[in-house]
């Protein structure tokens, strides 16, 4: 194996320890706004999808860009389907007027 192989390698396994201990050190309630963010930057993985399918040459990569595009973009949507939904919980429930309550 190549000495690139291993250099990609130990920055992927030591990326993976980072975000674990960054991840183990947010309380709870920064969870849900923190990761929502995270998951709409993940557009950059739909862009390195776009790369290798530039870049392929058979169908196994072919379809290593399908992949990574799609969960990508699943990612992106949840991301902002997170965002959405905790906005709402801050909206302020809708007073009703008495002329509405009659008509119900």
């Amino acid at each position: 194996m190549s000495q690139e192989l291993y250099s990609n390698l130990a920055i992927f396994v030591l990326s993976l320890l980072v975000g674990f201990e960054v991840m183990s050190k947010i309380p709870s309630t920064l969870q849900t706004p923190m990761m929502s963010g995270a998951n709409a930057i993940h557009g950059v993985v739909v862009v390195g999808a776009f790369v290798i399918a530039a870049e392929a040459n058979n169908w196994f990569f072919y379809c290593l860009a399908f992949l990574g595009a799609f969960f990508a973009a699943v990612n992106v949507a949840g991301g902002y389907t997170v965002t959405d939904r905790m906005l709402g919980m801050f909206n302020r429930p809708k007073k009703t007027t008495p002329k509405e309550d009659d008509e119900k």
